[in-house]
């Protein structure tokens, strides 16, 4: 993932990046985790080839935020949202910024959490089944001849070649979207019940103000809101910055009292593996790939003889931190949601991390992140406002 009136502080996640070198992969049989606390998820979704995680994950933790809202306990009544109207919309709004600043926008697959929150509170939301915006013949988002071709297009219109744009272009960009994702109904069913996509929003108890982002650097004052400097960050999306203990502490209320949380950071580290785990290793590295392979390289890769003793992490200080930032080792990669505690065998704790490229690794798609890591690599956070501690509540003036 990647992450306004809503001041919800997003990364820019998933975008393409050059070739990287190859990394090890962890001896993840040597781990044995325990879980703490876990809050309901949704199933595993698969982003596949597109850089959509910002949008997968977003949704995950919207349906959580039903499903607790409305006290849902059968899985049978919990929401399935449709990740592919969200993009499309989003698509639309950086088009119509990407002509209006002349092309000085970066316009790729990769975004951030406040734009799902601002489709979703201007154009509502819709369920899986009635739009899965697969109209281009796959069972799973490839998207990279969508992305090119709305990009060509838009490079062409941006050169205003009639001296004069007409509002016609707008409709062209759309018409592309039609014939890859489908054209979204104006009304579904769901349940027997129809909807309009605001109504459904609606329905679901979804009140995009309810939400706030938080992200912890030096290089902008605490207790103030800010937007994340990354090439993705297209709706310039704010974030509220605290000291790293009170971030870090955000992330334990938060889960500690039934709410999940949006991650969004860096994933192109050694010890983020395909398997499942998220450690802060000493000894930095790149991959390549598709979404998964490009940050924890290919399945072939043979796992290494498997140590006795687990590896050790770094510390963490908010000047290390600030230091990855602005000597880009701290990248803005990928989008996740946050849903639990665990610990390992030496009572280390981790974060419970549903991801979105399937039910793949160790855990069928759920990777184990250590605090550590999330101390480092955590670009930034959304949370509902109720999960945040008291205190801080009163230093950000949050009601």
């Amino acid at each position: 993932m990647r992450v306004s009136a809503l001041l919800l502080g997003c990364i820019l996640l998933c975008s393409p990046l050059a070739a990287q070198q190859k990394k090890a992969i962890l001896p993840i049989k040597d781990y044995h985790f325990t879980t703490v606390k876990e809050i309901p998820v949704t199933s595993i979704k698969n982003q596949y080839r597109s850089g959509t995680c910002w949008c997968f994950s977003s949704l995950s933790f919207l349906e959580s935020e039903v499903i607790k809202g409305k006290n849902l306990t059968d899985e049978k009544t919990w929401p399935d949202l449709s990740e592919m109207f969200v993009v499309r919309y989003a698509y639309h709004d950086r088009a119509i910024k990407y002509v209006r600043l002349d092309g000085k926008l970066n316009f790729a697959q990769g975004s951030d959490f406040g734009d799902v929150l601002e489709v979703v509170r201007d154009y509502g939301i819709i369920s899986q089944e009635a739009y899965t915006g697969m109209n281009y013949g796959t069972p799973l988002p490839v998207q990279g001849e969508l992305n090119a071709g709305l990009r060509g297009y838009l490079d062409a219109i941006r050169t205003n070649p009639n001296q004069k744009l007409t509002p016609n272009w707008v409709k062209g960009f759309d018409g592309i979207m039609d014939a890859y994702l489908g054209e979204v109904p104006e009304t579904f069913e769901v349940n027997g019940v129809t909807y309009t996509p605001e109504s459904y929003r609606d329905a679901l108890g979804i009140n995009t103000d309810d939400f706030i982002g938080l992200t912890s650097f030096t290089h902008h004052p605490f207790y103030k809101p800010f937007a994340i400097e990354v090439e993705d960050n297209w709706r310039w999306t704010q974030s509220w910055n605290l000291p790293l203990d009170e971030f870090m502490a955000v992330i334990d209320n938060a889960v500690e009292n039934g709410y999940t949380v949006l991650w969004g950071g860096d994933v192109s580290e050694p010890g983020f593996t395909r398997e499942g785990l998220a450690i802060l290793l000493a000894e930095s590295g790149k991959t390549s790939g598709s979404d998964q392979e490009r940050w924890t390289g290919k399945a072939e890769e043979k796992e290494e003889k498997a140590s006795k003793t687990l590896p050790a992490e770094e510390e963490v200080t908010q000047e290390s931190r600030q230091i990855g930032f602005d000597n880009k080792t701290t990248t803005d990669d990928h989008g996740m949601h946050l849903y639990g505690i665990a610990k390992d065998q030496n009572g280390t704790k981790y974060y419970l991390i549903k991801n979105s490229w399937g039910e793949t690794g160790k855990f069928k798609g759920i990777w184990y992140m250590s605090e550590n890591f999330c101390k480092a690599k955590t670009l930034n956070i959304v949370v509902n406002k109720k999960a945040l501690p008291k205190d801080i509540q009163k230093k950000l003036g949050i009601k």
